[in-house]
């Protein structure tokens, strides 16, 4: 059985750099220490908490319960054929370093998901995506284990029921799992995705007219240095505001007197709108209140500018809500998980 930590900091856990405490803390490396944990008795009956890399997370107070660390770790080639390269990795893995392994044994396809803050057992819960790339294009299943009953599942990618930002581990299955490993299907067929302005304008800059992936790996990586703090510089979650998707009509209503207005129309003919562009056009980008600001090259990030407090960060998360929601009728939904 794994040790139990009382009183234990979790300022090292999030990457806000909140200096929230936990009641008890147990490091999980193994299946069976989380099955262990599951029947730990002096820990069954509290509330808790699972935290990977903590990137995308709001501690808002001490938490009176057992936190549970995942760095269940591995990483491996589960099979291959014509088609593809099937890839596991383990929850704890960290997201970046893994997309930087898949590159050097030579399975593209998720270098546009490269320097994503975070583990790899988080990466589906949220459904992580970044540059035209989702991970639910590319996962294959992810291997879960259920916290009543410590049976072990494998859902597939339908199984995860994944949407923007969202998926089953979000919502019916909340509280419900934890996961161990997730397993990847990396495609041979390759094709370069560039589409996004900021990635091709990268590419274009350093004169890559038919990138590779790792051409590809290192523009994304270029680009998220320059728009997006280090959080072990400045505390943040990254993006910390999805990006609302609107009906048709509210779009056509909004760009009649926003001319300017940076929108993406979905498959569905519904319309993405750029919350980055709305919170600028409020002018809260650049702008602190207290101990909370707003990053200067990307609207989206909120960020820790010394001591401030998760409750201090969504005092300045419900000032842009108000101010977008006042001018342009759309409630922004915060990313991280509020603690």
């Amino acid at each position: 059985m794994s040790a139990l930590f009382s009183n234990y900091s979790l300022l090292p856990h999030n990457t806000f750099g909140f200096a929230a405490r936990a009641r008890y803390a147990q490091l999980i490396e193994t299946e069976q220490q989380l099955l262990e944990a599951l029947v730990d008795p002096r820990t069954v009956d509290l509330p808790r908490l699972i935290l990977g890399g903590g990137s995308n997370v709001v501690l808002t107070r001490d938490f009176d319960g057992v936190v549970w660390l995942i760095a269940l770790h591995g990483r491996r080639l589960v099979k291959e054929d014509e088609h593809a390269w099937w890839v596991e990795a383990g929850a704890g893995e960290n997201w970046h370093e893994f997309v930087q392994w898949t590159l050097q044994q030579g399975w593209p396809g998720l270098e546009n998901l490269a320097l994503i803050p975070g583990k790899v057992g988080a990466a589906p819960i949220q459904n992580i995506g970044a540059y035209g790339l989702e991970i639910s294009e590319h996962l294959a299943n992810v291997c879960a284990i259920e916290l009543a009953t410590g049976k072990s599942h494998v859902l597939d990618a339908k199984d995860c029921q994944f949407g923007y930002r969202d998926s089953f581990f979000k919502q019916q299955g909340r509280d419900r799992f934890v996961i161990a490993s997730v397993t990847f299907r990396l495609p041979k067929k390759w094709q370069p995705r560039c589409v996004y302005a900021a990635l091709a304008n990268e590419l274009a800059k350093q004169h890559i007219e038919a990138p590779t992936p790792q051409d590809i790996f290192s523009a994304v990586v270029a680009v998220r240095r320059v728009k997006l703090p280090n959080p072990r510089q400045i505390g943040n979650a990254g993006s910390f505001f999805k990006n609302p998707i609107v009906e048709r009509s509210h779009f056509e209503a909004l760009i009649a007197r926003e001319p300017k207005l940076v929108a993406y129309l979905q498959e569905d003919q519904r319309v993405k709108l750029a919350a980055g562009w709305l919170i600028e056009q409020c002018a809260w980008k650049g702008r602190a209140l207290g101990r909370a600001g707003v990053h200067a090259e990307q609207a989206l990030v909120l960020t820790n500018l010394g001591g401030a407090s998760g409750a201090e960060i969504l005092e300045l998360a419900t000032a842009i809500q108000d101010d977008v929601e006042k001018r342009f009728g759309v409630r922004l939904e915060p990313e991280p998980l509020i603690v």
